[in-house]
C-alpha cells in the first residue's frame, strides 16, 4: 500500500522520535503524532482562544482566511479553496486539530495547505521563513483553542 492509502485506512502507526529530535535542534518543541492527531499540547498547556481567533483573522500571520471562510464576519474576502472553519470543533479533536495545523501533509500528502510547524522538506520557501516555522507552538495552540469553540 501506498503512504495516502495507509492513512486512508487508518494504518499508520504512532511516530516516536529516539535520540535527539531534529525538532530541537532547531529550537522547535518535539511532539508524538498518533496516527491522525497530536494529543499532547505543543507548549505544554491549553492556548488562548481569543489570541486563536486573531490569528486566524490576520493576514499577515497565519494567513488562514486566504483559504478558509470563518466565522469572522469583520473580515471580507475569505477563501473557498478549504473547509469552513465554522464547526471545526465538532468534526476534528483537539489533537485531530493540532495535526492539521502542524503539518496536514501527515494525513494528506496531496494537501495544498502549508505545514505551519515543519520546517524541513520543503520547496519554495520565503527566505524570511528558511528553517523557521510559519507558527510558533504558543500561537498553534492558541489557533487550536479557537477552533476547538466552534462547534456550529
Amino acid at each position: 500500500m501506498s503512504r495516502p492509502d495507509l492513512v486512508a485506512a487508518g494504518l499508520v502507526a504512532s511516530i516516536v522520535v529516539w535520540g535527539p529530535s531534529p525538532l530541537a535542534a532547531q529550537g522547535l518543541r518535539t511532539y508524538v503524532a498518533n496516527g491522525d492527531s497530536i494529543s499532547v499540547s505543543l507548549t505544554g498547556r491549553p492556548g488562548d482562544p481569543e489570541k486563536g481567533r486573531a490569528v486566524v483573522a490576520n493576514r499577515q500571520v497565519g494567513l488562514c482566511l486566504l483559504c478558509h471562510t470563518g466565522p469572522i464576519p469583520e473580515e471580507r474576502f475569505q477563501g473557498s479553496l478549504a473547509p469552513e472553519l465554522s464547526g471545526a470543533g465538532s468534526r476534528w479533536s483537539e489533537g485531530q486539530l493540532r495535526l492539521r495545523i502542524v503539518d496536514a501533509a501527515r494525513i494528506n500528502p496531496a494537501t495544498i495547505m502549508p505545514p505551519y510547524y515543519r520546517t524541513q522538506g520543503l520547496t519554495r520557501v520565503a527566505r524570511s521563513f528558511v528553517d523557521k516555522p510559519i507558527l510558533s507552538a504558543e500561537q498553534i495552540e492558541d489557533v487550536v483553542a479557537y477552533l476547538t469553540t466552534l462547534k456550529d
